[in-house]
């Protein structure tokens, strides 16, 4: 199918049985030096961006489709240059929009990685802040982790 220019993230997370919230960040395979980030990629043609982050969540770690996602408001920016299929896109096309969701696992599940990635690890909020390469990946985490220890705002879809 054909990639539209809209961009999705996905943290995932799950809550221990002692009430300590984790978080799955993942180590990129395309990239020579330690790059940790979320789940990432992009819509296809007629996808909304809940369609694509649950897809991408599927591809990139065994998730099932229908695990609780949480819409973040986290919205970042992209330049449409760090895409290959920018070209597909006209000349008008500056910018890719990036949405960003949480998703609710299961304690036990257990991730199956793609080949977009070679580890993985589920770590505090404060260790993911740490790893994790991306402004936008770090804002969004920010967001679900202020949602989640809060307890407000954190009905999944």
């Amino acid at each position: 199918m054909l990639r539209i220019p809209l961009q999705v993230l996905v943290l995932p997370f799950r809550q221990g049985t002692d009430g300590t919230i984790g978080y799955a960040i993942f180590r990129r395979a395309d990239y020579a030096d330690d790059c940790w980030q979320g789940l990432a990629g992009g819509a296809e043609e007629s996808e909304s961006a809940e369609q694509a982050a649950r897809r991408e969540a599927m591809e990139e770690a065994g998730i099932p489709v229908g695990a609780p996602l949480i819409p973040l408001d986290a919205v970042a920016s992209i330049p449409a240059s760090h895409f290959r299929d920018r070209h597909r896109w006209g000349p008008d096309v500056y910018v890719v929009t990036e949405r960003a969701f949480g998703l609710r696992l299961d304690h036990s599940f257990a991730i199956i990685l793609s080949r977009e990635h070679t580890d993985y690890r589920w770590v505090a909020y404060a260790e993911a802040a740490r790893q994790l390469r991306w402004d936008s990946n770090r804002t969004a985490l920010w967001e679900l982790n202020e949602r989640l220890t809060r307890g407000a705002g954190v009905s999944p879809s």
